[in-house]
């Protein structure tokens, strides 16, 4: 149960992160490279981002500081990105290819390794950015996370007695 809650704070101060991202930019300055899908643990884009960030009252100072987290952070992620990028390009060939079942080992322990190098620094900037919000505002996700692992629950409930 601790790991659903870790996911979902996790997702979630990404979702606050990319919100941020996307209001603290200013014209001055250029912007990030654009990141897409799972990209620095961003499940969501777009309308969610701008949620968090409304939700919990983020100041302007927190936003330009997230910012500065989330585009120093950049540097670091996005090497461990491409690479789980082209090992997922590289165990296509086996889908559509010929089959290598050693290869495909290998390829996947790879992955492992480099998805667990994610992980650490995915949580270590989600720890930063944590950090960056007021009691209440960590009181105010606590409470979020908790509504939504309570539904997360109701519904994986409800699907297993439809599987019986």
């Amino acid at each position: 149960m601790k790991s659903i809650r870790l996911r979902f704070v996790a997702a979630a101060l990404a979702v606050v992160l990319g919100a941020v991202i996307s209001k603290a930019q200013s014209t001055d300055t250029a912007p990030p490279p654009p990141m897409h899908g799972h990209e620095m643990g961003m499940g969501m884009e777009g309308h969610g981002m701008g949620f968090f960030a409304k939700y919990l009252d983020l100041t302007d100072a927190q936003r330009t500081q997230m910012k500065a987290v989330m585009h120093k952070e950049h540097a670091t992620m996005r090497p461990l990105m491409q690479q789980v990028h082209q090992m997922d390009e590289q165990l296509r060939q086996y889908v559509e290819g010929s089959y290598d079942e050693a290869k495909v080992q290998s390829l996947v322990s790879q992955q492992a390794q480099t998805l667990v190098q994610m992980k650490v620094q995915e949580t270590r900037i989600h720890n930063e950015l944590y950090q960056m919000l007021t009691p209440d505002q960590q009181a105010k996700m606590k409470e979020f996370e908790a509504n939504r692992e309570a539904r997360m629950q109701k519904h994986t409930q409800g699907g297993q007695e439809h599987e019986e």
